[in-house]
């Protein structure tokens, strides 16, 4: 038990540092992104074995006085590395634009489709929205503030509180299946037309 209090501490700790890094400019966005989601994946994997023992992270985090709120925000809150939250809007060309299109509409329907295969585990589901989450935030014309991309933070934010083998409900599956057809519908309305 104490060995994996000392893992959830380390990890608590580095993703801290790790966050200070990036902010301070010490880390590339590329590294930081990579080794962001390692320690978001150890982390979701952790807590998930000791939620019995360990009901609240954020109880763990006072207990111990780890001062990390950065940490917390990133595991506990958001659950995506800084880089995927606020992707820069970047000028692209027509073709790279193009490209990142067709990687929101895959990724839209594989995340439509995996729900339609009863595939409704937190470590099946999150993964899905956090790709689909980033391909929209590549996309320079859509708003931060547009359906689709407050729609999955909303879901990675309340999938991020769960543990990884805890499956939605068939509610949550399809309040959820309802709001990637809603935000698909949202996304291809805001694309322009050939003409524009």
């Amino acid at each position: 038990m104490y060995e994996n209090f000392a893992e959830l501490f380390a990890i608590i700790k580095a993703t801290e540092k790790l966050e200070k890094a990036y902010v301070r400019d010490i880390i590339s966005p590329a590294e930081y992104e990579i080794e962001c989601q390692k320690l978001i994946a150890h982390f979701k994997t952790l807590s998930s074995t000791l939620k019995d023992i360990v009901p609240s992270i954020e109880r763990f985090h006072d207990t111990y006085k780890m001062d990390c709120p950065a940490a917390l925000n990133r595991l506990v809150t958001s659950g995506v590395p800084a880089t995927v939250e606020h992707r820069a809007a970047a000028a692209m060309s027509a073709t790279t634009s193009a490209a990142i299109v067709a990687e929101c509409v895959q990724n839209f329907i594989t995340a439509m489709d995996s729900l339609k295969l009863n595939m409704i585990a937190v470590d099946q589901v999150h993964p899905l929205l956090s790709d689909l989450s980033a391909s929209l935030n590549k996309l320079s014309i859509l708003p931060p503030d547009f359906e689709g991309k407050t729609k999955m933070r909303e879901w990675i934010a309340r999938l991020s509180k769960m543990g990884a083998a805890d499956e939605l409900t068939e509610q949550q599956a399809r309040q959820l299946h309802f709001d990637l057809e809603s935000s698909y519908n949202s996304f291809m309305a805001a694309l322009p037309t050939a003409g524009t």
